[in-house]
């Protein structure tokens, strides 16, 4: 269970992404009735735009928002790995270049910790640095010793008693820097902890023997926190590995592009085949796309590119890994995980 001042969320789950401060093409009901738990926002471009001050003048990203449910931002840390081309990296912090104007910016520790809290968020991160998986040994060892030190400074200025401020475990496909990371981050005392720094390139196997590393020794009783995670085979893995919250751009991002997932797959509603299929997008799920409207309907909407289309098939892929969580919860209190596992993923691939 994660509890935070805006309630509480059973665990494991996951946590839809907000980038800009909304979940692309769905509003706050959309999410209460997908069952959203946690809407994550991305510091980076809300500094940059609308502004960490406007929001925190309109009651912090819940009121400028209108989600009244748990929110995490991130610290900027994944765009000094994905935005390799426009920053400088130093002991100080990260220089940028904004992605809208071009613009120097420079983020440090203290300055990602304060634009948090005025954001508002429930839980905030630590700035981090995410080096590529085919970095260096020597980098990755200078990396997680900054990030261990940036750690520090973002701990030594946080004071907002509301927002809970997570560490995060990075040292690459290394399992030495792995346990190196791990023991200075947990050293700090943090109330919850993410694995950073997968997911960005590693095979998938190499990711869960580094998660699988890693989770057993976080502290007992604070969220573990997946960075980057969305797929519905990878979630279950994650899960039976120890996670209790992970977060992604794919099942919004795939719904984009007209692919739903469903308990039989993923499905292309571009294809042909869905043209007159007068049948429910995915029979077992119980979301608004699902039960009133038709495949049929739906792959016209996606082939004429209709925003009805992206707020209905988007809103059935955040309803679609709530509810497999929702599942994977209660196999887990029934004890029988494994099982559960290993029958939905055989018929998922």
């Amino acid at each position: 269970m994660l509890s935070t001042p805006h309630g509480d969320v059973p665990t494991p789950t996951f946590m839809p992404v907000g980038t800009k401060g909304t979940v692309k093409g769905l509003t706050p009901g959309d999410l209460r009735s997908a069952g959203a738990g946690v809407v994550l926002g991305n510091t980076y471009h809300l500094y940059l735009r609308p502004g960490a001050e406007l929001v925190r003048d309109a009651g912090g990203l819940h009121g400028f928002t209108g989600w009244d449910g748990p929110m995490l931002t991130d610290s900027g840390g994944y765009q000094v790995f994905s935005l390799a081309h426009r920053r400088k990296i130093s002991e100080k912090g990260v220089e940028f270049a904004s992605v809208y104007d071009g613009s120097s910016h420079f983020f440090t520790p203290e300055l990602t910790t304060r634009v948090q809290e005025d954001l508002g968020a429930d839980v905030a991160m630590v700035l981090d640095e995410c080096p590529p998986a085919n970095a260096s040994r020597e980098y990755h060892l200078e990396s997680l010793r900054r990030t261990a030190r940036w750690a520090e400074r973002c701990r030594e200025v946080h004071v907002r008693g509301d927002q809970a401020l997570f560490g995060i475990v990075q040292g690459g496909l290394y399992p030495d820097l792995r346990r190196e990371s791990l023991e200075r981050t947990v050293e700090f005392g943090f109330p919850g902890y993410a694995v950073g720094g997968l997911s960005v390139g590693e095979s998938r196997e190499e990711m869960l023997e580094m998660l699988a590393l890693v989770a057993p020794e976080l502290p007992a009783g604070k969220p573990r926190y997946f960075m980057g995670i969305g797929d519905p085979v990878g979630i279950l893995q994650v899960i039976a590995l120890g996670v209790d919250m992970f977060d992604c751009v794919l099942p919004t991002r795939l719904a984009r592009h007209g692919m739903a997932l469903t308990a039989g797959g993923r499905l292309n509603l571009k294809n042909a085949s869905h043209r007159r299929d007068l049948g429910p997008l995915d029979p077992e799920c119980s979301c608004e796309a699902c039960t009133g409207y038709s495949r049929a309907y739906l792959s016209h909407l996606v082939r004429e590119n209709e925003l009805l289309a992206h707020r209905l098939v988007t809103l059935h892929n955040v309803h679609f890994v709530g509810e497999l969580c929702h599942r994977a919860r209660a196999a887990i209190s029934e004890g029988r995980y494994g099982e559960f596992m290993e029958a939905w993923v055989s018929r998922y691939v």
